[in-house]
C-alpha cells in the first residue's frame, strides 16, 4: 500500500468548536501520524503521513463527522514529496501566519446539556461553577483579542489552569481536550456581589443573592458574555416604573429572561418552530404572542401583542433563578441612551450606579460587546429583527464570489457593519444607532476587529447616500485614509441588492417599506417598488407609495398627528379634531395652531412616501400611538391592536399610474373610527397598504417578465402585512421571498451595501 504525505489546509469556522481535538481523534483512528494546529488566520493546518487508504478515510470523516458548531468552507489538500517525519499524531503550537482569508472565529453558544447536568451534580467538581464550558459551548468572539485562537489570545489568559483543569485540557477522551475556556471554582473566574458604588458584599452565592434580590423588587445589573444586563422583576411594577424612569424608556418593551421553556407557556403562546429557536445553541429573544392569560405586568411591554423572551445561557442565568419562584426576570440592555451596551466594570459603575441598586460582578474581562439577538416567526420562517450574540460574527454564504474585498459602514440607526470577502458576508454584532462619538467609535473598533479576525484586505469601503450620515463621513474618511474606493448606496437599494444576493435572484421586484431612506435627488422615501435586474445591470425605482406632508418636518416622525394631520387636511376639515387632541401636542392649542397654519400656507412641510410614517397617521387616527417614544413605536402597536381584527372596509387599492394612493384608506379609517372596532381598522389598513403595493408590484413584475416579488425593509418584519403580501404575490403565480439570514430592517443594510458595491455592476452605484 503506498504511503503518502499530505498537507491539508480547512477554512470556515474551526476554530474554538474542538475542531482540533476532533481532528486528532480521525487521525490516530486512522493510524495517521503528523500535526494539526491552528493558524493566523482563523483556519486550520493538518499534516499526514500515512497509507492512502487511511488518508482517504480521514479525508471523508473530515466531512460527515465534524463537531457540531464547526462549519467547513474550503478543503485545500496538497501532496507533499520528502520523507516521512513525524512518529505520532500531535495537536502542536499553532502558528501566527495568515495565509488565508475567510475563516472566522464562532459566535458565542449557550451552555450545552452535559455541561448543565454538570453544574446540578454535587459529585462533580463544577457542580454549582457558573463560568462552566467545554469545546461545544460558553463564550468565543467575545474573549478573544486576537488570533490565533488559544487561551493565551483570549481574555482567559489572566486565569491560568489549575492541575484538575490541566488534566482535562490534555486528556484527547475528555470532551475539554483542548478547549481553551477550560475553569473551574479553583482556578477560574469568581463572581461577587456590590452595592451600587462598588462595595463588594460578604456573600457566600452571590448570584442566588442577585436573583433574590430581583424577586423582592431590587434593580441589578448583571455582568454576562458580551456586556452587562439590568434585571428587575417581571411581576412588580414598582421596580420597571423606576427602571422606565432612570432609562428614559416610557415604552419601549424590555426583554425578559425566563426559568425555562414551562414558565414561558404559562405566560406566552408558542409554537414548535419558536420552542427551537428559543432552545437553540443561539439562544435568541424571540418574540411571542402574549396569552389570553398573561400576568406579568403590562409594563414589561406596553401596548404591543407581543414579548421578547430568551432562555438562560449561562450557567450564572440558570443559578439565578434556583432560589425564586419568579417565572421570569426583565433582562434588558445596560447602556446609556443611544449608547453601546457596557461591558467594562468601571464603566459599568459610573453610567449604571444611579440605577441599580446593585451589580453582580464577575473578574474576567470582556474582549468585545455583544447585545442578545432578537427574532420573530412568520409562519414558519424565521425573521430578524436583530442578528448578533449566537450568531454573529458566522457569514452568510452566497453562491458567487466577489472580485474586491469590501467593508460596508450600514446606515445611520440599528446598525452593523459587514465584511465581503469572496463567496462570505461576514455581519458585525449589533452596533447600534450612531449617532454620537461612542457608537461611532464602537462601530470602527467592529469593523477593524471583522477584517482582522477575517484577515480581509479592505479595498471598496459602502455607506449610505445620505451626505450627512456619521457612517457616510466615516466611509469618506477611511477612504481617503487607506486609498479605498468609496461606494454610496441608496438606502432602498441596498436592502432589495440584500434579498437578491440572499437568495441568489438575478432580477426581482423589491417592495421596501420603512420609516425613511435618503432617495436618489434627496427625497424622503420610505414605500418604494425597486425593480432590479443583473442581466441589464439596472436598478431602478418604478413605483412607490402618495407622497405625504411631514408637517413641521422631523418633527412629524414624533408626533404622528401631525402626519395624519397633514394626510387628512387634503380631503376634510381636521381642525375640531386636532382641538379634541390638543392634549397630545407638547404646546397644546398653541401647538395646533401652527400647525393648521403650515398646513394652509404650506410651510414647514416636508413631502415623504414613507410607508412607515402612513402606519404611524392610523395609529394616531386611531387613538393607539401620539408619540413615537422608540423607533417603530406607532406601527407596532397598530400591528399589535390589528392582530385580533378582520378587513371590515373592503378598500380597492386607488392605483394611479406608478402610485398607491394612501390619503383616502386614511380618510376611511378616520371617517369609521367610531362606528367600527379599533383592530378591524387597524387590520383594514393593513390589508390596504399591502395589497395595493403588491399588485403594484405585481404589475412591474409582469411588465419585465421578473419571476419573483422581494419585500424588505423594516415593515417586513411586520407579521400581518407580510401575511397579506404573500398571499397575494403568490396567488398570482410569482415567487415571494422574504429575509432569512438578515435583518429585513437597518440591521441587513449593511450587508445589502457590500453585496450592491462587491458583487453587483448596477449602472444606478455612485463612484468616487
Amino acid at each position: 500500500m503506498a504511503l503518502l504525505r499530505v498537507k491539508v489546509r480547512v477554512t470556515g469556522i474551526i476554530q474554538g468548536v474542538g475542531f482540533r481535538p476532533f481532528i486528532y481523534r480521525i487521525a490516530v483512528k486512522n493510524g495517521l501520524k503528523g500535526y494539526v494546529r491552528n493558524m493566523g488566520d482563523a483556519g486550520v493546518e493538518i499534516l499526514l503521513e500515512g497509507e492512502e487508504n487511511a488518508i482517504k478515510s480521514f479525508l471523508k470523516a473530515l466531512k460527515n463527522e465534524k463537531p457540531p458548531l464547526a462549519q467547513i468552507h474550503e478543503i485545500i489538500t496538497i501532496r507533499l514529496g520528502g520523507e516521512h517525519q513525524h512518529k505520532d499524531f500531535r495537536i502542536v503550537r499553532s502558528s501566527e501566519e495568515a495565509e488565508l482569508s475567510g475563516s472566522v472565529i464562532p459566535p458565542d453558544m449557550a451552555i450545552c446539556n452535559d455541561c448543565l447536568k454538570e453544574l446540578r451534580d454535587k459529585t462533580n467538581q463544577r457542580h454549582d461553577y457558573f463560568f462552566i464550558t467545554c469545546t461545544d459551548c460558553g463564550p468565543r468572539f467575545t474573549v478573544i483579542e486576537r488570533l490565533p485562537y488559544d487561551r493565551e489570545n483570549t481574555t482567559m489568559r489572566d486565569f491560568p489552569m489549575c492541575s484538575f483543569c490541566q488534566s482535562e485540557y490534555t486528556d484527547p477522551s475528555n470532551r475539554r481536550f483542548h478547549a481553551q475556556t477550560v475553569a473551574c471554582p479553583k482556578c477560574g473566574p469568581k463572581a461577587y456581589l456590590t452595592t451600587s458604588d462598588g462595595e463588594v458584599l460578604p456573600c457566600r452565592e452571590p448570584i442566588r443573592e442577585a436573583g433574590r434580590l430581583v424577586s423582592e423588587g431590587f434593580v441589578v445589573a448583571i455582568k454576562g458574555y458580551g456586556g452587562f444586563h439590568v434585571a428587575v422583576s417581571t411581576l412588580k411594577d414598582e421596580p420597571l416604573a423606576r427602571l422606565r424612569r432612570a432609562k428614559h424608556r416610557r415604552q419601549k418593551p424590555f426583554a425578559i429572561m425566563a426559568r425555562g421553556l414551562e414558565a414561558v407557556k404559562s405566560f406566552a403562546e408558542v409554537s414548535p418552530k419558536e420552542v427551537e429557536l428559543l432552545t437553540s445553541p443561539m439562544r435568541p429573544i424571540v418574540l411571542l404572542k402574549k396569552s389570553a392569560d398573561y400576568y406579568l405586568s403590562e409594563l414589561v411591554a406596553p401596548g404591543l401583542h407581543n414579548v421578547g423572551v430568551m432562555l438562560p445561557y449561562t450557567g450564572m442565568h440558570y443559578m439565578f433563578f434556583d432560589e425564586v419562584e419568579d417565572p421570569a426576570f426583565v433582562m434588558t440592555s445596560a447602556n446609556p441612551p443611544n449608547q453601546p451596551i457596557v461591558k467594562d466594570d468601571n464603566e459599568a459603575l459610573k453610567t449604571l450606579g444611579e440605577i441599580v441598586d446593585y451589580f453582580l460582578f464577575h473578574n474576567r474581562r470582556i474582549a468585545h460587546r455583544c447585545d442578545d439577538s432578537v427574532v420573530r416567526v412568520h409562519g414558519e420562517k424565521q425573521v430578524f429583527i436583530r442578528r448578533s450574540r449566537g450568531y454573529a460574527p458566522a457569514p452568510v454564504m452566497l453562491r458567487e464570489k466577489a472580485e474586491k474585498c469590501v467593508l460596508a459602514l450600514g446606515g445611520e440607526l440599528n446598525n452593523t457593519a459587514c465584511i465581503l470577502n469572496g463567496n462570505k458576508a461576514f455581519v458585525s454584532q449589533h452596533i447600534g444607532d450612531v449617532e454620537n462619538v461612542e457608537t461611532c467609535e464602537f462601530l470602527r473598533n467592529a469593523a477593524e476587529h471583522l477584517a482582522h479576525l477575517t484577515n480581509s484586505k479592505v479595498e471598496v469601503v459602502a455607506c449610505d447616500l445620505h451626505p450627512k450620515f456619521t457612517t457616510t463621513r466615516l466611509a469618506q474618511e477611511l477612504a481617503a485614509q487607506n486609498g479605498w474606493q468609496l461606494v454610496q448606496v441608496q438606502h432602498h437599494f441596498a436592502h432589495v441588492a440584500a434579498l437578491m444576493a440572499e437568495h441568489g435572484a438575478d432580477e426581482l421586484v423589491g417592495v421596501c417599506c420603512d420609516g425613511y431612506g435618503y432617495g436618489i435627488n434627496g427625497e424622503a422615501w420610505g414605500g418604494e417598488i425597486i425593480f432590479a435586474s443583473r442581466n441589464s445591470a439596472e436598478m431602478k425605482r418604478v413605483a412607490h407609495l402618495e407622497e405625504q406632508p411631514m408637517v413641521g418636518g422631523d418633527l412629524a416622525t414624533r408626533y404622528p398627528l401631525r402626519m395624519a394631520a397633514g394626510i387628512l387636511h387634503k380631503k376634510t376639515y381636521v381642525k375640531h379634531w386636532l382641538m379634541q387632541n390638543k392634549h397630545y401636542f407638547p404646546y397644546g392649542e398653541t401647538e395646533v395652531q401652527v400647525v393648521l397654519q403650515q398646513l394652509e400656507k404650506r410651510r414647514g412641510i416636508i413631502g415623504t412616501t414613507s410607508c412607515g410614517r402612513v402606519l404611524d397617521a392610523v395609529a394616531a387616527v386611531l387613538g393607539l400611538c401620539y408619540e413615537r417614544t422608540y423607533e417603530g413605536e406607532p406601527a407596532m402597536k397598530l400591528e399589535s391592536a390589528a392582530m385580533g381584527g378582520r378587513e371590515v372596509l373592503q378598500l380597492e387599492p386607488i392605483i394611479k399610474g406608478e402610485v398607491l394612493e394612501t390619503t383616502d384608506m386614511l380618510l376611511e379609517v378616520f371617517e369609521n373610527r367610531s362606528k367600527r372596532a379599533v383592530a378591524d381598522l387597524a387590520f383594514s389598513a393593513h390589508a390596504y397598504l399591502a395589497r395595493g403595493l403588491a399588485e403594484l408590484a405585481i404589475e412591474k413584475a409582469l411588465e419585465n417578465d421578473v419571476k419573483a416579488v422581494g419585500f424588505s425593509g423594516g415593515v417586513a418584519c411586520n407579521e400581518i402585512f407580510t401575511k397579506i403580501m404573500r398571499e397575494t404575490v403568490e396567488a398570482a403565480g410569482l415567487r415571494f421571498l422574504v429575509h432569512e439570514a438578515v435583518p429585513p430592517g437597518d440591521g441587513g443594510l449593511s450587508f445589502g451595501q457590500a453585496v450592491y458595491a462587491g458583487l453587483f455592476n448596477f449602472k444606478t452605484q455612485l463612484l468616487y
